[in-house]
């Protein structure tokens, strides 16, 4: 693509973003399904007003702006969240991981779906949307217990995830007479992998950041330790989304001035959200929502089913509110990127079933990418509902 039509590309998918975003204040619409739906119009599979190369810079966005999420979310779990939220985070997020891979998986297997597609979207089902769901709490402007919690949730979510997944991997490999063992030792190694790389970026950062005023400098900072960690998870075959997370936990609880990195993160990370959401939705072909099935809606169903059951028996085992229970496994709707990762690694293992797998994972996320975001912003605004009406 010629630069004269990559500048022009970049201004007019920056203005679209800011015009859906001054769209979503006045009609209540969450501005990342506003994003989404913009994309899928725009892209390829409807209006093709976006240039089909313009699909190119997907990847490399996506990295961009997860990992400045997942750094975000990080500096969210600071020891002052998890001695007072921690046992609800943990118990919300392993309720929501277990329940909806155990409603996916033998939901699907009791339709007498092919087993070995019943564990992948057992597994694939765990994955949440750390951006969406990140861009619609800040967007509320809610504050309390309730945003935490699903922060801290969201966070840890993807690394139980990782788990099961390959969990359900090595159990589909193991039924098809494969070595199971090798599955689970490579998410071992991106797991381990990542947790040291979070550590070792991060604690030199936490030393560096006291030391440089606000500023350019600090912004340069900030992003250079996120690039790096991110980027050296990926060259090590980590996960760049748990690496810097725990990159963001680090700094966030033994900085000195640990609020610094964050505050220039989110000063420059919307124009990267923007253009990740705009064009993830160009990336999704609106086709495969007709194409999904029986096993596309009932996975979509189930996975729902799971999170509201998971996010409220989570919740209820670790105390949390009622009304806040009820409400935190909607919250946890979103599913995209994370998903269809899941979903290539899980195609590449099974190739006999790659066909079906990737066609029910692309029409899935068409669907979570659009409703998931409201979802969290309906549970968003009951929680903020009965704070106004409790506060009166």
């Amino acid at each position: 693509m010629e630069h004269s039509r990559i500048l022009i590309t970049l201004g007019m998918l920056l203005l679209a973003g800011l015009a859906l975003d001054a769209l979503g204040r006045r009609t209540r619409l969450p501005r990342v399904t506003l994003l989404v739906t913009f994309g899928i119009l725009a892209g390829p599979s409807v209006l093709n007003l976006i240039p089909v190369a313009a699909n190119d810079w997907y990847p490399l966005v996506a990295k961009f702006a997860l990992v400045m999420v997942a750094f975000l979310l990080g500096g969210h779990l600071t020891r002052s969240v998890i001695t007072r939220d921690g046992r609800h985070i943990l118990g919300v997020s392993l309720g929501a991981v277990f329940l909806t891979s155990t409603i996916v998986g033998l939901g699907l297997w009791a339709l007498g779906i092919d087993p070995i597609l019943c564990l992948v979207f057992a597994g694939i089902s765990c994955a949440t949307a750390p951006a969406a769901t990140e861009d619609v709490v800040r967007n509320s402007g809610l504050q309390g217990a309730f945003p935490r919690i699903l922060r801290g949730a969201v966070a840890i979510d993807d690394a139980w995830a990782l788990i099961v997944f390959s969990l359900m991997l090595a159990a589909g490999h193991a039924l098809q007479g494969g070595d199971a063992t090798q599955v689970v030792s490579h998410v071992a190694t991106e797991i381990g992998g990542a947790v040291i790389l979070g550590f070792l970026i991060g604690l030199p950062a936490a030393y560096l950041t006291g030391r440089l005023k606000p500023g350019e400098p600090s912004m340069i900072e900030a992003l250079g330790v996120v690039f790096l960690c991110g980027g050296l998870a990926l060259e090590f075959g980590a996960s760049f989304l748990l690496s810097t997370m725990i990159c963001g936990a680090v700094i966030a609880n033994t900085a000195r001035h640990h609020t610094r990195p964050f505050h220039e993160i989110e000063s420059i990370e919307w124009p990267f959200m923007v253009l990740f959401f705009i064009l993830a939705g160009a990336s999704l072909e609106f086709s495969a929502v007709m194409e999904i099935g029986l096993i596309g809606l009932a996975y979509v169903v189930l996975r729902a089913i799971g999170r509201i059951a998971g996010g409220w028996a989570g919740g209820r085992v670790s105390g949390m509110d009622r009304l806040e229970s009820r409400w935190i496994g909607v919250a946890l709707m979103p599913q995209a990127g994370v998903a269809m990762g899941m979903a290539l690694v899980a195609a590449s293992t099974f190739p006999d079933r790659a066909g079906s797998i990737l066609a029910i994972a692309i029409g899935t996320t068409v669907i979570f990418e659009l409703i998931g975001p409201l979802c969290t912003q309906i549970a968003l605004s009951k929680i903020k509902a009965t704070q106004t009406s409790e506060a009166d």
